[in-house]
C-alpha cells in the first residue's frame, strides 16, 4: 500500500474504533440503569462484544480512542424516554449510515469481515431478545391512535363546516373524543380478555385509552387557541399528519417495519375520512339551513 492508502485506511479504522467504544459505553450505561435482570445481562453482553471489537481495531491503530460523549448521552436519554428497543435500533441505524468505507477496510484487513458479520448477527439476535412492555402493547396503542385519528379528524372536519364556531367545535369534539376513548378502552379490554392473548386485558385497555385521549387533545388544541375555523381545521390536519409521521417512524425503527408504506396508508385514510365528513357537514348545514 502507498502512503496515501495507508492514511485513508487508518482514518476509516479509527472511525470504526470510535463507533465501537461509543456503543460500548451506551450499552454499559443502560445495563447499569435498568432493573430488569434479563435485559441488563443482555445489554452487558452486547457491551462486552462492542469492547472486544474496539480492542480488535486498536491492534491496527495502536491508539486509545475516547467515546463520543454527546452520542452516549443522546442515545442513553432517547432509550430511557422512548424505550430500549427504539433507542438502540436508532443507534444501530446511525452506525449503518455512518460514512465508514468498510469495503476498503476488509480489502486490507480480511479478518475485519468476520468481525463485521458477527457484530451484525449477534446484535440483531440479542436486541430481538429484549423484553419491553410497551412494545408488547403496540397493537393496543395503534388501535387507539388509528381510531382517534380517523374518527376525530373526520368529526372535526364535519363539525367545522356545520358549526363554523371554534368554541362549539372544540366542545363538541372534546365530548365526542372523551366518550369515544372510554368506549374504545372498554372494547379493547373485552376483546383482549375474550381471545385470551398473552397481553394483560386491563393494561391493553389503558394503553388504548391513553393513546386515544392524547390524540384527541392534540387534534382539538387548535380550536382552543385559534379563532378562524378554517385555520383550525388546517392546523388539525397538520397535527394529524405529524402524529402519523412520528408514530410510524417510531414503530418502523422499533419493529423493523416499512415506514413509507405505513405512513402513506394511515395518512390517506385519515385525510380521506376528513374530506368526506367535511363535505357531509357542509351538505347537512345547507340542507337543514342552520345558522350559528
Amino acid at each position: 500500500m502507498d502512503r496515501k492508502t495507508n492514511f485513508s485506511l487508518l482514518e476509516e479504522i479509527l472511525k470504526s474504533q470510535k463507533n465501537e467504544i461509543t456503543e460500548y459505553h451506551v450499552y454499559k450505561k443502560l445495563s447499569q440503569s435498568i432493573k430488569d435482570k434479563k435485559n441488563s445481562e443482555l445489554l452487558l453482553k452486547i457491551a462486552n462484544e462492542e469492547l472486544s471489537h474496539y480492542n480488535f481495531w486498536r491492534k491496527y491503530t495502536n491508539e486509545n480512542i475516547n467515546p463520543g460523549s454527546l452520542k452516549v448521552f443522546f442515545y442513553f436519554i432517547v432509550s430511557k424516554l422512548l424505550g430500549l428497543t427504539f433507542g438502540l435500533k436508532l443507534m444501530e441505524r446511525g452506525e449503518e449510515g455512518a460514512q465508514i468505507n468498510y469495503s476498503a477496510i476488509t480489502e486490507h484487513v480480511p479478518e475485519a469481515q468476520r468481525i463485521l458479520e458477527d457484530e451484525k448477527k449477534h446484535e440483531d439476535e440479542l436486541l430481538s431478545l429484549i423484553d419491553e412492555e410497551r412494545l408488547n402493547y403496540v397493537g393496543s396503542i395503534v388501535l387507539g391512535l388509528n381510531d382517534a385519528l380517523v374518527e376525530l379528524t373526520g368529526t372535526l372536519a364535519g363539525l367545522t363546516f356545520a358549526l363554523q364556531n371554534t368554541k362549539l367545535i372544540a366542545l363538541a369534539g372534546l365530548i365526542t373524543g372523551i366518550a369515544a376513548s372510554l368506549s374504545m378502552a372498554v372494547s379493547e379490554y373485552l376483546s383482549t380478555k375474550s381471545v385470551g392473548s398473552g397481553n394483560n386485558a386491563l393494561k391493553s385497555s389503558v394503553y388504548t385509552g391513553i393513546a386515544y385521549i392524547i390524540t384527541v387533545f392534540l387534534l382539538i388544541l387548535p380550536y382552543f387557541i385559534l379563532s378562524d375555523y378554517l385555520l383550525c381545521l388546517a392546523s388539525t390536519i397538520i397535527v394529524a399528519i405529524a402524529i402519523i409521521f412520528v408514530f410510524n417512524f417510531y414503530i418502523s425503527v422499533a419493529k423493523d417495519l416499512d415506514f413509507k408504506k405505513r405512513f402513506l396508508e394511515m395518512t390517506f385514510l385519515s385525510l380521506g375520512v376528513a374530506s368526506l365528513t367535511f363535505i357531509i357537514g357542509a351538505g347537512i348545514r345547507k340542507f337543514i339551513g342552520i345558522e350559528i
